[in-house]
This record gives C-alpha cells, structure tokens and sequence, in this order.
C-alpha cells in the first residue's frame, strides 16, 4: 500500500465570477465540472505540458475523483484540475491547479480556482456532507482563504470551509 502525501495547497483566489471571465475582454463562459478519465484528457495534463503535480499519479489513488473544469460546448480544454475524496460527513480537497495558461500575471480566465472550490462544495451537498469541505493550507495563505472563501482555520493549517460559506459560493457559481 502506497503512503499518501498531504500536500498544503496554494491556489490563489484571484476572483468570485458568475463562471469564468476572460481577463481581457471581461465575457463570462459558462463551465461544466466532470470527471477526467479519458485518454486524450490524460495527454493534456502530462506534466510536459505545464501542470505542476503529477496528476496522473493522482488519478491512482482509489479513493480519490479527479474532475476537469471546462467551457460549456468546449470539452477538450481543461481549464484547472481537482482532486476530491468523499468522506462520511465532509469532502477532502487534496489538489487543485488551474491550467497553466491561467496562472500568472499572463492568464487568460478569472474564477478557476473558486469555480471548482464551489464545485467541491456542490458535491459535498450531494453526498451528505452538508457542503463541508476540508484542505490543508499553506500558512501564508490561510487569511486569504478566510476573506475569499469563508473558510475557517481549525488548526495546524487546516481548513474546513461549513455549509453557510458553501451556500454562498454553490450560489455564486452553480444556479
């Protein structure tokens, strides 16, 4: 049996949208979150292209969903990753990563990143959790989490985000 690595995450929440908002013209684009399993979804994300964790070593873990962020009616670009275990009352946010082409001063959308926190929220809903949703954070992120997200620190860098934070942003993105 393989050791799991906890990895504190990092992910900027660089803006609450609708869906995702292109930086430069401001248009707003409808997402879908879905599982990520095929065989051309594992060529975009190798490494090589730019993505930063392994993720195909993460799809290998039994317990753990791997879901892709995409553009309503455009399927084949994923706009970030995530990587979410359902436990008996809550959801573990272990991954997240926004595409490459949207990380940095040069990205292309806003709301990737809090596009599928909400997301994780959703499922969270759907299967019993209340919304509750857990990460480990990296510490010089936890009061951004707070402000952005409503999360609440709950000790030695956890995070849980409840079900009144999950509703406002369920609401936000997920009508």
């Amino acid at each position: 049996m393989r050791k799991e690595t906890k990895i504190a995450l990092d992910f900027f929440i660089d803006k609450l949208t609708n869906s995702i908002e292109n930086v430069i013209t401001g248009d707003s684009f409808q997402t879908e979150v879905s599982l990520l399993n095929s065989k051309d979804d594992l060529k975009i994300i190798k490494r090589l292209k730019g993505w930063h964790f392994d993720w195909i070593k993460e799809l290998q873990i039994p317990s753990r969903e791997v879901y892709k962020l995409t553009i309503v009616n455009n399927n084949t670009i994923v706009q970030g990753l995530i990587s979410l275990e359902v436990q008996e009352n809550f959801v573990v946010m272990h991954l997240i990563e926004n595409a490459p082409f949207n990380k940095g001063k040069n990205k292309v959308y806003l709301g990737v990143a809090g596009n599928m926190v909400a997301f994780a929220c959703r499922l969270s809903f759907q299967r019993g959790g209340e919304g509750y949703v857990l990460f480990l954070a990296k510490s010089k992120l936890l009061k951004h989490y707070e402000i952005n997200l409503g999360a609440i620190h709950i000790g030695n860098y956890k995070m849980i985000i409840n079900t009144k934070a999950a509703l406002l942003l369920t609401n936000k993105y997920f009508k």
